[in-house]
């Protein structure tokens, strides 16, 4: 193996990995929510590299100094910062203001049912008066019961910022807002939530409604395209390696080996 070839390779899989990311950014700025990705990066233990074949000490290897193989990804992380707001003014839209989630009833193929979370509070009604979220799910409030608002087409619904909900001044129900201790303990769902794992260690939320306002996703578009614009450049460097040490290997082998 040509020691090169594989460390220019490691760099082109990393920098496509941290493309990947970027683009998925980027496609998702306008989701509303939405919390932003990233990918560091990290290089292989090195190792120690020996000369062997030495005619010098036929039977001796030597050490000749410790070498690194590449870069490999590191882990992928989610951002949390919050987002901003843009107003609406629909009724069933509702922003977190500080730390926590919206806690969402979904349920599978096989009818089982599962709780998962969400920033994104851009919320409708069923025809019988059930608070669900765009895709069909369940918000579920205090002791994880469902929040059915009588009358909700007709109804005056507001909202306190502790999350209660009232329709017609009397109170039907209130957000369950949680957060958790261990962010790192929480994986993607899709469609926009998390699930969370055992050691996140569930926690109140602490954050407050905004009614009339939609939470926009933290992602900065400019900084990412300055991102995606190095990663490019990163990505032509390690495939001008590749060509180089190819190059080189085509002399070895079509040129000098005809000698």
């Amino acid at each position: 193996m040509v020691k090169g070839l594989y460390t220019a390779y490691t760099g082109l899989r990393n920098e496509q990995k941290r493309m990947d990311v970027i683009a998925n950014n980027i496609a998702n700025a306008n989701t509303t929510g939405y919390k932003k990705m990233g990918v560091t990066s990290q290089s292989f233990t090195e190792q120690l590299a020996l000369r062997v074949d030495d005619d010098a000490d036929p039977y001796l290897a030597k050490g000749i100094g410790d070498v690194s193989l590449g870069v490999k990804i590191g882990e992928t992380y989610t951002d949390y910062s919050q987002g901003g707001f843009r107003e609406t003014g629909g009724a069933y839209d509702v922003a977190l203001a500080g730390s926590g989630f919206f806690t969402i009833s979904t349920t599978d193929k096989s009818g089982v049912e599962h709780i998962r979370y969400t920033r994104d509070g851009s919320f409708t009604v069923t025809t019988d008066g059930y608070l669900v979220t765009k895709d069909g799910d369940y918000v579920l409030g205090t002791d994880n019961q469902r929040i059915q608002i009588p009358g909700a087409d007709t109804a005056r619904v507001s909202m306190d910022s502790l999350g209660n909900i009232f329709a017609n001044e009397v109170w039907v129900g209130q957000f369950q807002i949680v957060d958790f201790e261990n962010y790192d303990a929480l994986s993607l769902y899709g469609e926009n939530m998390f699930e969370a794992l055992p050691e996140a260690g569930m926690v109140a939320g602490t954050a407050l409604t905004r009614q009339g306002y939609l939470e926009t996703s933290n992602v900065n578009v400019i900084n990412e395209m300055v991102s995606m614009i190095a990663i490019t450049r990163a990505y032509e460097t390690n495939q001008k390696m590749m060509q180089t040490i190819d190059s080189t290997l085509d002399k070895a082998v079509n040129e000098i080996g005809k000698v």
